[in-house]
């Protein structure tokens, strides 16, 4: 049931414009419940031309959870005519074909945690980032870091919208860039940071592809007990005779590992502005170029909430699932402005 009503509150949040969901892309589906339910609210509730009229997009790279999608939206009959599962990975432009200039939204939910990360060292507090490769040695299967100055386009322009190469509060300030310097020549004190690639290739090619999307996304902010090192570290376990284990060390992962990142919901909202054109946002403070989205974030309790109807989902002690839960879990929401400059 709190399942079914989590996915419903999507619709209440724009209900006062069901036009806006002719078209909905989903990436990443997982089982399909989602998208059906999704698509059984609107069905019910929203104008019969809106269903009618509707088509409902899943890209998912798995091809068993692309055949379990199809199956769970399939239980109502009338939903397959209007839904399709595509069966690609969504960071690859090809798969989009030319640009859709038509409004839609996109969801993802839990999507982000499972993106590619990349890790970048610095030997202390203001030498440059290098970027971090593995190598195996040529007499064992030990895996062991390689620095190298950084060479990657996708690191580079991650670094640069993070702006870990500057402290904003200290630039221009010669004596504190002196301090600095002499102090992490004293007292060394390396750095590592696992930067969301994965999520800016998504997101650069979605406003590529669907340049006046509005995007939901839901996922993790925080990780509890990470022992792995570095700034947006991932939880990183594996399961032997049925229990669980945290790894303290990403290089232990093996195929049968599972490997959480929590989302920096700051830093995504810098990424989704990033790609959407408005990089001056960054750069030049006095620069009077508009925001081309509205963003905002949302603890999910604060979600729930504000949209959804709490009331529904009470216990008779009081306990609430969707607000006393999912405490370490945010949504994140991006809408098109009108600025087009």
């Amino acid at each position: 049931m709190f399942l079914v009503y989590y996915h419903y509150l999507f619709l209440r949040k724009i209900n006062n414009d069901p036009t806006v969901w002719n078209q909905i892309y989903e990436i990443g589906g997982g089982s399909g419940t989602c998208a059906k339910c999704i698509m059984d609210y609107i069905m019910l509730n929203a104008p019969e031309r809106v269903y009618k009229n509707m088509t409902y997009t899943s890209v998912e790279i798995s091809s068993s959870l692309a055949k379990q999608q199809l199956e769970t939206v399939g239980e109502v009959r009338s939903h397959l005519s209007k839904f399709r599962v595509e069966c690609r990975d969504a960071t690859d432009p090809s798969g989009w074909g030319d640009v859709d200039s038509q409004p839609c939204w996109v969801i993802m939910l839990e999507v982000l945690d499972n993106l590619p990360h990349d890790i970048i060292y610095s030997g202390n507090q203001v030498s440059p980032w290098l970027e971090v490769w593995l190598e195996k040695q040529h007499d064992n299967a030990h895996v062991s870091e390689v620095y190298k100055p950084i060479q990657d386009p996708l690191i580079g322009r991650c670094i640069e919208i993070i702006n870990l190469d500057k402290d904003n509060s200290t630039m221009g300030s010669s004596a504190v860039s002196t301090a600095k310097s002499i102090w992490s020549k004293v007292f060394p004190k390396p750095r590592r940071s696992w930067i969301p690639t994965g999520c800016l290739k998504l997101l650069e090619v979605l406003h590529g592809a669907l340049p006046k999307m509005s995007l939901i996304a839901s996922d993790f902010s925080y990780l509890p007990d990470v022992s792995i090192p570095g700034e947006r570290a991932p939880l990183v376990s594996t399961k032997k005779d049925g229990k669980s284990s945290d790894l303290k060390s990403y290089l232990d992962a093996k195929g049968d590992s599972d490997i959480f990142f929590p989302t920096d919901f700051w830093l995504l909202e810098r990424i989704d502005h990033y790609c959407s054109g408005s990089v001056s946002l960054w750069k030049d403070k006095s620069s009077k170029k508009g925001k081309k989205r509205r963003t905002i974030t949302l603890g999910t309790d604060q979600f729930m909430g504000e949209f959804g109807l709490p009331s529904k989902t009470r216990t008779k002690d009081g306990y609430n699932p969707l607000l006393d839960d999912f405490k370490n879990t945010k949504f994140y929401i991006s809408v098109p402005t009108h600025n087009t400059k």
